[in-house]
This record gives C-alpha cells, sequence and structure tokens, in this order.
C-alpha cells in the first residue's frame, strides 16, 4: 500500500518544475530557499481538510481551496528550517476523491517535496483506489493485508502511527475497523518505550454522535491499554481546538486547510516540536489577524503507568 511521498532531491525537484511549467508558480522565487536550511529532527508540519476539487478555481463556502493550499505551502517554504515530516491529515479531494482531485493536489503538494517527505492519510471525502492509482511511481509499498492507508514511522523523541478511518467515501461517519485496530495494538506492543502518536482524520465521537469514529469505544480501549500513546491528532470537524482526554491523552483537532463550517474559526495549518515530555502544537491560521493566529499550545505527555 502506499504510505509516502519521498523527499526530492534537488536535482529531481528541478527537472520536475522545468517539466510542469505555469503548474510551478508557487514555488518560492529562490529555489535556495528550499533547499539551503537545516532540519529540525523534532518539528512537523500538518495540513488537514484540503478539499482540492479537479478545478483548481473551484469555490466552497466562498473559499477557493487551492488558494488556501498554495498559501499553505509558500509559508511552510518559507518556514526557518525544515520539517522533518509533513502529514497531510484526510480529505484531501474535495467531495469523492475522483482521480483529477489527486491530479492536482499532487501539483499543489509538489513544492512540499523539496523540505520533507510527506505522509498522506485518507478522510471520507477521499477514493482509496483513485488516490492510491494518483501517485504510482513515488509511493513506497507497505507489506500490509489491511487494505488501508496506514503505517507507522519513528522520529527521535516519537513513534508516529497514522490509521485510515475512511469507511464509505462522501459518507461523514468513519471507521478504523476490527483489523486496522489490531495492527495498531500489535505495532504499540513492538514499541513500549517511547511516545505513542496517534493521527486519524476522524475525529472521537461522543456518545450519541453520528459524524465521527463510529469504533471509538475500541479505540479509547486501546489508549487505556498502551499507556504510551500520548497523543490523537485528527480532523474532520474543520476546526483548531485542543483538550485533554479523561485518559490523559492529549487531543489536537487540526484547522482545515481548506474552509471552516463555523464562520469566524481558523483555517491554516500546525507547526508541531516535540520535546522529552510533551510538545507545542502552533496554529499558523492562513489570516495573521485572526485572534487564534500563532497561538501555541504546549502539552505535556500523561504518564506511562498509573
Amino acid at each position: 500500500m502506499p504510505v509516502l511521498l519521498p523527499q526530492l532531491t534537488r536535482r529531481d525537484f528541478l527537472k520536475r518544475a522545468a517539466l510542469a511549467g505555469a503548474a510551478f508558480a508557487l514555488v518560492p522565487q529562490s529555489h535556495a530557499g528550499l533547499f539551503g536550511k537545516s532540519r529540525d529532527k523534532n518539528t512537523f508540519a500538518f495540513f488537514s481538510d484540503t478539499h482540492i476539487a479537479a478545478d483548481a478555481t473551484l469555490k466552497h463556502s466562498n473559499v477557493n481551496m487551492a488558494d488556501n493550499l498554495a498559501a499553505c505551502v509558500r509559508e511552510l517554504a518559507a518556514w526557518p528550517v525544515k520539517p522533518a515530516t509533513v502529514i497531510v491529515n484526510g480529505d484531501l479531494a474535495f467531495e469523492s476523491g475522483r482521480p483529477g482531485d489527486y491530479g492536482t493536489f499532487g501539483k499543489l503538494i509538489e513544492p512540499v517535496r523539496a523540505l520533507a517527505p510527506i505522509h498522506l492519510s485518507l478522510g471520507n471525502h477521499d477514493e482509496r483506489e483513485n488516490f492510491w492509482q494518483a501517485f504510482p511511481r513515488d509511493v513506497t509499498k507497505q507489506s500490509s493485508r489491511l487494505h488501508r492507508q496506514a503505517t507507522v514511522f519513528a522520529s527521535d523523541r516519537a513513534n508516529w502511527f497514522l490509521l485510515d478511518s475512511l469507511e464509505v467515501t462522501d459518507t461523514a461517519p468513519g471507521e478504523a475497523g476490527s483489523v486496522q485496530l489490531d495492527w495498531l495494538a500489535r505495532e504499540l506492543d513492538l514499541r513500549p518505550d517511547k511516545p505513542a502518536l496517534v493521527v486519524c482524520h476522524h475525529n472521537l465521537q461522543a456518545p450519541g454522535g453520528t459524524t465521527g469514529l463510529k469504533d471509538t469505544a475500541a479505540l479509547e480501549e486501546l489508549f487505556a491499554r498502551h499507556r504510551q500513546v500520548k497523543a490523537y491528532i485528527f480532523g474532520h470537524t474543520h476546526n483548531w481546538h485542543v483538550e485533554q482526554h479523561a485518559s490523559g491523552v492529549q487531543l489536537v483537532n487540526l484547522p482545515p486547510t481548506g474552509y471552516v463550517f463555523k464562520e469566524g474559526r481558523p483555517s491554516g495549518w500546525v507547526r508541531a516540536t516535540l520535546a522529552r515530555d510533551g510538545a507545542e502544537f502552533e496554529l499558523r491560521s492562513l489570516d495573521p489577524q485572526h485572534p487564534e493566529h500563532a497561538q501555541v499550545k504546549r502539552l505535556k505527555w500523561r504518564n506511562s503507568i498509573g
């Protein structure tokens, strides 16, 4: 299964830029700005709910989603350091994950590949087979029978577990499924000694809810058994918010890169930097005048026992 868009070398990036021509109008003026800076191995960037359509001029809720993603890409490219990894957490496509949606998304996200590898997860507006077919020469393969866009990768201060909660395309609820949750439990059992950060598109669903993760109770039970799980990072609700779960797991609700559901809420991306015992998550609002722009949430990890 494809799980990763590898970082491009300078040579490959410039070659692609030359071939793409006008499609690379988003690239910063100086290519050196992409390649001539150091990497922070503890910093990560998150985009979520990009909702890109094949037609880059399309608007929804008075927002041009392609323009928003392009603006986030430019800001990340101008960031003082390269992130270790960029994660785009689901709903890459506009409504039903058509092939053209992923074609446009790929062009918009391409400059980021000069900075860092990109992990892509799927949400309820994605279509798994169309997504997999969109990046055939760029993806790596995962030896698994999950038939899901799931993976685990290690960083210096945490292990990252990316889940696929797409159940039915263009239908709001999501589900991890027992096979994927069993896989997650096994992978966590193999990695007990480092903080585990779980990334999934759908939010944990409150009792009586109908649009979140349908098997929330099973995932919460898994969090209770695996105390190394420190944070659950998700999108779907289009609402930047951070709070602590009753278990002590930190819940980080990413803002949409595309459009918001509720007027006045911020859209943009998130910078996360890991510490030994926690992390800070910073909102980078597309509106620099938004009252929550540059807001930093400093989180402390729960204890591994107790």
